[in-house]
């Protein structure tokens, strides 16, 4: 039978005629042949097949051996033994060369024909040795995809355990040694179709055995790094890019710029060649790579290589715009390209000639696809040209061929620019994959959480934010001290001047933390917030009285530097000292004096104390009753002398105040009590603290309460500044010890402001001592916040000075009836006035939570600048004069209220920002006003209000006004030297950094969702049950984080 076939397809019948007789032997071959007849059919098949002289031919032999292989099975397994297909891989057949595609086929469809013979393991194992050895040898393009053919068909024969890992590498560098020299587009798509079918075998291995993916990886960087000039890798390799997983980018980036055997000049290679990438056809996420990369070496400052590689590759990137396949990726590496080169025009302008004539084609074709590139195109353009600006011979073309196209604004013109500049790159390396808002889109820098210190973090945010009091610290001489404030200083000098996203405070909490607080547990911010201010005062008023004792020239020296200092923080405050020592930086800032009178309703005489304060806490007040009894931990005189939510700085003759930490900050909705900085004459309450028992006492109030119509108004701080201001009846329980009557006796209490806070501290008491259940409650009330607010503020003055006061006109009994005249005191005949300070908006401490033992803390805050208060008093005063005259004549209530809604309007588009720990966000005062009606358990708790100054230290008179960068002071060099070391340290850290956000995002206290805008989640929620520390949390999650 195979003379007979071999005579036929030689002869020279007809095509038809041979066809008939094929089949026929195709059909005999389901008759018994002996061993020897079967063995020369296969021998003359296979001859066919490898030397056939035409397509009939090899067909032939195809057809008769797969029927004589399906029905001689045996005789064909002995046939294609392993020394024939040895034979084949090592020496060929014949003729024919062992490289040849032909024996690769040959071999591919006996494998198939012998599937279910026990010969072919041993097939398997010979060619998991030869096919290794094959890719050794660099084979060209179409036996490589042959060979990918057969190892994907079948998976036995790829090399198993090490020689896998090596298997990969050589592939990998075969692949680099691919090149196409064809220009026909037939043999490009073939090319393109044998190179994706290798990278696709690539991707199988890595799939099946993921040890194998980053030594493959390792040899492809360790050939586009080469700087051998005889050996350039074939672009081919960007076929393996998309089967890289993009989760891997930032851990391989950090590596590569990080590891210091890698020369600049093989990273200069490298990435050139991975920018050739974007040439390669249907290659996906090259554009991502490279971008990672560029921001990779952004972050370790390597400016050379990125400056070298994109003016020498800018023009190549720009070019592949016109190619439609590539487009998207290209117009992406040109935008980072360009945006990221911010220190010379340079690279711009290599491109700035080729720009009208690409704008000019894609405006012609029409196709929408080309007029959303254009866009995109044009926003990029608009910003280099606003960046570098000063060019108008060679930006007029381009103005004039984009004018059709949309401009952005110049707000988004300089945020993309600020994202993408390269010193802002090392802030999130990862935001090729996900940008999220960070110190590059907002200029703040966050505190990391130390473990339930948000209570800090929300207070320090606020305090840096009081910009008259930051500069003021800023700009302290405390070179050589270790005191707090120093510690207070370095951490706003991180704040302002750190390249990262977030600072941990480390330092500065385990010196400022009160020795009560357990560490890693909740607290108060309110009451840290006390402890800190008195720390503070107290500190600077021991090192005056420690430098005081320096002999000689260290004790000039001293006062010199003593006397720059309170000089510079003087000016900040036009507050007149009333003491006879200098006021500390904490007294000038935050600063205010109350005073006290108790008129015994027996005998009419008086007794008044005048105090100084740093922050007011306003009681919340009852709903219904006129006269209320209420219940509080701790009798009035305890609250006036000391006791809870008091801060109390002793006078210079007394010992320092000892915190009791059993006193927590939780305290009754109703007590009405002051924080205070100076200790309380001892005669003012003596007789009290021997006959007022201190626990579970009631004060009978007798006070004019702002009422809720129906319910339904929303209490303002203003109403609960007026409670608190309120004259307080003493009776019952609570009476008052007459010295004149000897006796207990009924009084009235009243307090008045006489002296006014540079910044005024308010806290609103919202957690009560439920009495019935024996817990602490929080009052979820909410309170509107003015943007202005206007404080009462009673001074002793001369009748010719009423005309200086501009408000004195206001019709005080409008605001709550006829409180001037309860705030007169009794018995007195002093020729007074209360003046309206008004005070503008600066920070919002909001704590999120149901209960005071669990919850949430971060901060709304703003900058008030010094020149922005002074204005705004002017504008304000002018309009008030105006609005009280209309108030007192058409019987109104307060007349800020008239122009209240003209200055919330022109807030709204001003910049807030919400601290939440490590993530600072932009915001509006919208967002702060409607915090707690869109999530009722975030609520106001400590507000932070900057008095709005007719004249102001920082102005144009101030002699070292002119140095100050964006008015804050320059630092000294001190502390410059820390902030250059630290962030020289932030960038070796970057290889750590991905690792770390993952952790710190899966036990992050507080998080947004990646819009990250607080319409859907509220800013303080934190915890398993996202509810801000309410509800469901069980232990664990109930913990202030």
């Amino acid at each position: 039978m195979d003379k007979i076939l071999e005579g036929l397809v030689s002869s020279s019948h007809p095509l038809p005629l041979k066809r008939v007789i094929v089949r026929k032997v195709v059909e005999s071959a389901e008759h018994w042949l002996d061993k020897a007849q079967c063995e020369a059919m296969f021998d003359l098949t296979t001859r066919l097949i490898l030397e056939g002289q035409d397509p009939f031919q090899r067909q032939v032999g195809h057809q008769v051996l797969e029927a004589y292989a399906r029905y001689h099975r045996p005789e064909f397994e002995s046939f294609f033994n392993k020394t024939f297909v040895l034979s084949l891989l090592q020496q060929g057949y014949h003729s024919l060369d062992r490289k040849d595609v032909a024996i690769l086929d040959y071999i591919h469809n006996g494998l198939k024909l012998i599937m279910s013979c026990p010969s072919v393991l041993d097939l398997f194992s010979l060619l998991q040795v030869e096919v290794l050895r094959m890719v050794c040898e660099r084979p060209e393009p179409q036996l490589c995809a042959r060979l990918s053919d057969l190892l994907t068909d079948f998976v036995q024969c790829i090399p198993k355990g090490k020689l896998s890992i090596t298997f990969c590498q050589q592939l990998v560098r075969t692949i680099s040694h691919f090149q196409c020299v064809s220009t026909q587009e037939r043999e490009l798509r073939e090319y393109v179709s044998q190179v994706t079918k290798v990278s696709n075998l690539l991707q199988n291995i890595w799939k099946a055995e993921p040890a194998t993916l980053l030594p493959s990886l390792q040899e492809v960087f360790a050939s586009i790094s080469s700087t051998d000039a005889s050996f350039e890798p074939s672009v081919a390799l960007a076929s393996l890019v998309q089967h890289i997983p993009l989760q891997m980018i930032t851990v391989l980036i950090r590596s590569l710029t990080t590891d210091p055997n890698v020369k600049d000049a093989s990273m200069t290679q490298a990435l050139c060649r991975m920018i050739d990438w974007l040439s390669w056809p249907l290659a996906q996420h090259v554009d991502t790579w490279v971008i990672a990369l560029l921001k990779g070496l952004a972050a370790v400052q390597k400016f050379t290589i990125l400056i070298d590689v994109t003016l020498l590759k800018i023009e190549l990137v720009f070019n592949r715009l016109w190619f439609p396949l590539v487009r998207p990726g290209a117009l992406a590496v040109l935008s980072h390209m360009l945006l990221s080169f911010q220190h010379s025009p340079e690279a711009f302008h290599l491109i700035v000639p080729h720009v009208v004539n690409l704008v000019h084609s894609f405006k012609s074709d029409g196709l929408p696809s080309s007029t959303a590139f254009l866009v995109q195109l044009t926003e990029l353009i608009h910003c280099m040209m606003y960046h570098y600006s000063g060019f108008p011979d060679l930006y007029e073309p381009i103005l004039e061929a984009i004018k059709d196209f949309p401009k952005p604004s110049e707000e988004k013109i300089k945020l993309i620019l600020n994202q993408s500049a390269w010193t802002s790159q090392s802030n999130s390396l990862a935001s090729c994959l996900s940008r999220l808002s960070g110190k590059s889109e907002t200029g703040k820098t966050g505190l990391i959480n130390l473990g339930n210190t948000c209570y800090m973090n929300s207070v320090i945010q606020a305090l840096f934010m009081a910009t008259d009091f930051r500069r003021q610290v800023l700009s302290l001489n405390l070179n050589g001290c270790n005191s707090l404030m120093k510690k207070l200083q370095h951490l706003f000098a991180f704040l302002a001047h750190t390249q990262r996203e977030a600072y941990a405070p480390r330092i500065f909490f385990e010196a400022s933390r009160p020795p009560w607080f357990t560490p890693r547990s909740q607290q108060d911010c309110s009451e840290y917030l006390r402890f800190l201010l008195d720390r503070l005062h107290e500190e600077e008023k021991i090192l005056r009285v420690q430098s005081s004792y320096k002999t000689s020239e260290i004790l000039e020296c001293s006062e010199t530097s003593l006397q720059e200092v309170t000089s510079k923080a003087a000016v900040l405050t036009e507050t007149p000292r009333t003491s006879d020592g200098e006021k500390t930086l904490i007294e000038k800032m935050f600063g205010g004096k109350l005073r006290t009178h108790i008129c015994c309703l027996n005998c009419r005489s008086t007794s008044q104390k005048v105090e100084a304060f740093t922050d007011l806490s306003l009681a919340f007040c009852p709903s219904s009753l006129e006269n209320m009894s209420f219940q509080h931990t701790t009798s009035s005189s305890n609250a006036q002398d000391g006791g809870l939510m008091q801060a109390t700085v002793p006078s210079p003759s007394e010992e320092p105040v000892v915190y009791n930490p059993t006193t927590a900050a939780f305290i009754c909705d109703s007590v009405v009590n002051e924080r205070t900085i100076g200790s309380p004459p001892d005669e003012f309450y003596s007789s009290e603290n021997t006959s007022v028992p201190n626990e579970s006492n009631k004060i009978l109030v007798n006070k004019d309460v702002p009422q809720k119509p129906g319910g339904e108004t929303t209490p303002s701080v203003t109403d609960l500044l007026n409670y608190f201001l309120a004259p307080e009846i003493l009776t019952g329980d609570n009476q008052y010890y007459c010295g004149n009557c000897a006796s207990l006796q009924n009084a009235e209490k009243t307090m008045q402001i006489t002296e006014e806070p540079e910044y005024l501290i308010l806290t609103l008491l919202r957690f009560s001592y439920d009495q019935k259940y024996h817990v602490r409650r929080k009052i979820l009330d909410n309170v509107s916040l003015p943007l202005v607010l206007e404080l009462p503020v009673k001074r002793t003055t001369s009748f010719s000075s009423l005309s200086e006061s501009w408000s004195v006109d206001v019709d005080f009994t409008d605001i709550s009836e006829n409180l001037a005249k309860k705030l007169k005191p009794s018995g007195t005949d002093e020729a007074s006035c209360t003046k309206l300070v008004p005070y503008l908006l600066s920070s919002v401490v909001v704590h999120s939570g149901v209960s005071s033992e669990s919850g949430h803390y971060y901060s709304y805050a703003r900058n008030v600048t010094s020149t922005e208060s002074s204005y705004q008093m002017c504008h304000q005063s002018e309009a008030l004069a105006l609005a009280s005259s209309q108030s007192h004549l058409l019987g109104r209530e307060n007349p800020s209220a008239i122009i209240e809604q003209d200055l919330e309007n022109k807030e709204m588009s001003k910049e807030w920002f919400l601290f939440n720990d490590s993530r600072v966000t932009f915001t509006s005062f919208q967002s702060v006003q409607k915090i707690t009606s869109r999530f009722p358990k975030d609520t106001a708790y400590v507000l932070l209000y900057k008095k709005q100054n007719s004249t102001n230290g920082l102005s144009g008179n101030n002699p070292t006004s002119g140095l100050w960068i964006n008015g804050d002071p320059p630092l000294q060099k001190e502390l410059m030297d820390a902030i250059t070391k630290d962030n020289k340290l932030y960038l070796q850290e970057q290889e750590l950094n991905a690792r770390a956000r993952a952790l710190q995002a899966a036990s992050a206290s507080c998080s947004f969702r990646p819009n990250g805008f607080d319409d859907n989640d509220p800013p303080g929620s934190c915890g398993p049950t996202g509810g801000g520390g309410g509800g469901g949390f069980n232990t664990v999650g109930r913990l202030v984080f």
